[in-house]
């Protein structure tokens, strides 16, 4: 049984009309970023950067198809060679003719309300970014790109569906003035005459060491099945004397052994840093990544704790993004993470910035620390009832819920320790499930609809009078939240 309720909007107070930066009262640089100075290009370059990944991808599957060939060639090693690098000139040849292609029909164009962008060969696609409704600002710099002196901006809008805008390649300088100046307009200010909108001075809050990074790739469950694959694969070969259980085991081991580089590589040089335009999370080896969230554009977040990192006491803090899907819990440093493995102190620091208040008179982190350990009702928390055990006997007392002034705080996980905590005004909708176990126990679960992303809250096996009630109540605390909060442009007075 599924018994859904949206959490209704409140009927909004009259706002105040919105100031936008005007690109008149600006000097010839920003105007040129936020004025409509007409459909531009991309860097000429971009073909080049765009082709090699379409022949790599090509290549992959090549191989993958002919493993067995390749370790048995059938015919002279000079006659496979030619055929192999013939066959990746054509390759290289028409992906990069393709991308050139696709480069000549690719323009945008930035006024001061919205990013245009025109894409397609086949299809044309015209794609336009609202700046009131701007989530996220990515300045990624690929290491082909930053041998050209290129960067990647990548824009995340609330309420996309067919992902980030994104400006692939512009130079260096240039995609950060436009990130400037974006954020400016995102953010309601105004410059007076002859000023440009400079980047925003930043304090740094967390910074991830590589041997604690290192440390935290190397104890977890993607490592360990990938050294049991590879062990598992070299006894096979061992004991069979041929190579053909490498056709079938490869490709599993190569794809655990890249999930777990993808791990390092994204965390490395992982940092974090408040500024005036949001929050600054920068990372990668050889991408790098400069993300910038707004304030506020944070709609649930989620502590979490594997099994092998409770002896050091390691903790992994991840959010969903309004237009950033991110690419699931287990992201170490993609779009929705922005603490990849950091102690106490380091997710004590970076919750100050993220979520300050929970309308508590306790401290923020002395509730949220409640939320990771305790059991039971401790922390204020409302536990699942003992009937719950004979569904869950070795986590039952970890399910619980707390409810503050701010937010609504969900626990769960014995083995893999999780909280999740939603703003109430996050809230998009709100469902209780019932099973027909549940329902013979008298039990309910509770979900709260966030946007796409990593957090997905819900309380399990709730004494069902429980589950009913608090459908209802969250769903009036998110409706009164959301008519109380303040303007899409942050460094604008509320009304």
């Amino acid at each position: 049984m599924s018994t859904q309720q949206p959490a209704d909007p409140a009927p909004e107070a009259a706002a105040p009309a919105l100031e936008v930066v005007d690109a008149a009262s600006v000097d010839p640089g920003a105007r040129e970023v936020l004025a409509d100075a007409g459909w531009r290009r991309l860097h000429p370059v971009t073909p080049l950067l765009r082709g090699w990944k379409a022949l790599a991808v090509v290549l992959a599957v090549l191989v993958h198809q002919n493993v067995e060939h390749l370790l048995h060639p059938s015919v002279s090693p000079w006659v496979l060679l030619a055929v192999v690098f013939g066959g990746l000139l054509v390759l290289g040849l028409l992906s990069t003719g393709w991308s050139l292609l696709a480069w000549r029909r690719t323009r945008y164009r930035i006024d001061s309300r919205a990013v245009h962008l025109e894409t397609g060969v086949l299809y044309r696609q015209h794609r336009s970014a609202q700046l009131d409704r701007l989530q996220a600002v990515d300045v990624v710099r690929p290491l082909l790109g930053r041998l050209f002196g290129l960067a990647e901006l990548r824009l995340d809008v609330a309420g996309s569906s067919g992902g980030a805008v994104k400006l692939a390649y512009l130079k260096e300088e240039d995609a950060q003035r436009v990130r400037n100046a974006l954020l400016a307009a995102a953010a309601g200010v105004r410059y007076a005459e002859g000023e440009e909108a400079p980047e925003a001075p930043e304090h740094r809050v967390v910074e991830v060491p590589v041997q604690r990074l290192l440390l935290s790739v190397l104890c977890s469950l993607l490592t360990i099945a990938a050294v049991l694959a590879l062990a598992g694969l070299v006894v096979a070969v061992v004991l069979t004397r041929s190579t053909a259980p490498l056709v079938g085991a490869l490709p599993v081991f190569v794809g655990l052994a890249t999930g777990v580089w993808q791990r390092f590589s994204r965390g490395f040089g992982f940092s974090v840093a408040q500024s005036p335009d949001g929050l600054r999370v920068r990372s990668g080896l050889l991408e790098h990544r400069a993300q910038t969230v707004p304030p506020g554009r944070v709609q649930a977040l989620r502590v979490s704790q594997p099994l092998l990192w409770r002896r050091a006491d390691w903790w992994r803090l991840h959010v969903n993004v309004a237009g950033t899907a991110g690419s699931g819990a287990e992201d170490a440093g993609g779009t929705s993470c922005v603490l990849p493995v950091g102690t106490r102190q380091d997710l004590a620091a970076v919750l100050a910035v993220v979520l300050p208040d929970l309308g508590t008179d306790e401290a923020p982190f002395d509730v949220v620390s409640a939320g990771l350990t305790g059991r039971g009702g401790e922390g204020g928390f409302t536990p699942a009832p003992r009937a719950a055990r004979l569904l869950d006997p070795l986590g039952w007392r970890r399910h619980g819920f707390r409810i503050t002034e701010r937010a609504f705080l969900a626990r769960s996980g014995v083995v893999h320790r999780r909280l999740d905590v939603v703003p109430h005004e996050r809230a998009q909708s709100l469902a209780l499930r019932q099973g027909p176990w549940q329902r013979r126990l008298g039990l309910a679960g509770v979900e709260l609809h966030s946007t796409p992303g990593p957090v997905s809250p819900r309380v399990r096996h709730l004494a069902a009078g429980v589950a009913a009630e608090l459908l209802v109540e969250q769903a009036v605390r998110a409706r009164t939240a959301r008519a109380a909060s303040g303007p899409e442009r942050w460094m604008q007075p509320r009304p």
